[in-house]
């Protein structure tokens, strides 16, 4: 809105159509008993003695000895009575002007503010809503031993044993014991559909399983030569990460399951995460890289290039997360000897942001519904941070965990987060809030006559 006379009648044109509030304003300004001027009585002028006063008697005043033969003189005085020269004002008013009752531009402010009311700011609890015990869990940086699928069933590794636990009704059942030979578990990772889950081993294979049935499906071998630390689908493929530094697309519904290898980590693969278009795959390593591949530039016949690598972190790179706002934002969290998020334009490669959190990064998640994001971090703290994106300012710090905070996931329904620690211990948190009841759609026009049959 300009800022300009509410009195101007342009500005009345241009703003008639632009909201309700503005519009009652012009009424009242043409009702008779808020008016904003004054327009005078035109019947009431003299404009012959005004055209004198203006020309000759200004003359008179500044040029007195032009004008000072007794014949002037005298013709002067006949006109000044003639023009009735006793008068003291030229314009004559029948009435006087009402006074404002109130001002327009006051209550055009009121009125704005009442319009958009403030955002009541959001409890964030500061201590976990539930704890369960977690006794076995790895402590380990590199690998990933916790997710939360989409049917709301969360899996988590303890040692040798991969455990479920329903969060609609707080059941907890067992999945899988690996034998000693083959464990223990390194990562899990729920497919899209909530039902199958990749199992991650130390001895470099993959089984998947079916959770309802409680059914080993199939076992992936042959593709990576140590352990498997990271996971992530993107629809029907898998993508696997080793120690062995290689990241490999294994297409679950074909035999031969190898479709794709990406070679460009020298040392062990522990960030995987997929873009939520499935074009662009991030991966971070303990050779302090981060890599972005695209998917239309795979190929299943050599090592397929990367798109961008990124080598400002100086130190493993494990936390990484996809912006849900913006597709081609990408942060990424470093280790001990780096202790920064780093935000990523994944379009340019071109580092947007850096910033120093104090302690080593394990783990970034998005919030689904405000411009936030969560980190989880190791010494001295052991907290979980919520960050103001973009400003980066810190909104809350979450403690409890007496151990680093290796594992950080997210439930379907993005509100309550769930952060595993060296502690032993499974805490959640209602740290993103309720999300807003989606407002309904506006009814729009129907067309005129749109009751009657239509002639074809």
């Amino acid at each position: 809105m300009e800022t300009g006379s509410v009195n101007s009648s342009s500005l009345s044109n241009k703003t008639r159509s632009q909201s309700p509030l503005q519009e009652q304003l012009l009424q009242r300004r043409s009702s008779r008993e808020n008016l904003d001027r004054f327009i005078p009585n035109r019947s009431a002028m003299d404009f012959d003695y005004a055209r004198y006063m203006l020309t000759e008697a200004r003359n008179g005043k500044e040029n007195p000895a032009a004008n000072s033969s007794p014949s002037r003189e005298a013709y002067r005085k006949q006109l000044a009575e003639a023009l009735n020269m006793n008068r003291t004002r030229i314009l004559a008013f029948k009435n006087k002007p009402p006074t404002p009752t109130e001002s327009i531009l006051n209550e055009f402010a009121s009125s704005a503010n009442q319009a958009k009311p403030s955002k009541p700011r959001r409890h964030i609890p500061q201590t976990s809503e539930r704890t369960l015990d977690a006794p076995d869990i790895v402590d380990d940086y590199y690998l990933n031993l916790l997710d939360w699928g989409s049917s709301n069933v969360l899996s988590i590794a303890l040692g040798n044993t991969v455990y479920m636990w329903d969060a609609s009704n707080g059941a907890t059942s067992e999945l899988v014991t690996i034998d000693e030979e083959n464990g223990p578990v390194t990562s899990v990772k729920w497919a899209p559909d909530g039902r199958h889950i990749a199992v991650g081993l130390n001895n470099s294979e993959v089984q998947l399983w079916d959770s309802t049935a409680n059914r080993l499906l199939r076992t992936l071998k042959g593709g990576h030569e140590s352990r498997v630390g990271a996971l992530d689908w993107n629809n029907h493929i898998l993508t696997t990460g080793g120690m062995d530094g290689q990241i490999i697309n294994n297409d679950v519904r074909v035999r031969a399951h190898i479709v794709e290898t990406y070679r460009g980590h020298h040392q062990d693969v522990c960030g995987l995460k997929w873009s939520a278009s499935g074009q662009q795959l991030a991966s971070g390593g303990n050779d302090n890289l981060l890599h972005i591949w695209d998917r239309s530039i795979a190929s299943s016949n050599s090592p397929t290039q990367w798109l961008h690598r990124l080598e400002e972190h100086t130190a493993a790179v494990k936390a990484l997360a996809w912006c849900p706002f913006q597709g081609n934002l990408l942060a990424s969290g470093g280790g001990g000897g780096d202790r920064c998020i780093k935000f990523w334009n994944t379009h340019t490669g071109a580092c947007l942001n850096s910033v120093d959190t104090g302690s080593q990064v394990c783990a970034l998640l998005w919030n689904k519904n405000e411009r936030e994001l969560l980190s989880s971090h190791g010494f001295t703290q052991n907290q979980l941070t919520l960050w103001k994106y973009p400003s980066m300012v810190k909104i809350a710090e979450l403690t409890g965990h007496t151990s680093r905070v290796l594992f950080m996931v997210q439930s379907p329904d993005g509100c309550t987060v769930a952060s595993a620690a060296g502690d032993e211990t499974l805490r959640f948190w209602n740290v993103f809030g309720t999300p807003e009841v989606a407002k309904p759609a506006p009814k729009t026009n129907s067309e005129p006559f749109a009751h009657l049959n239509r002639i074809r």
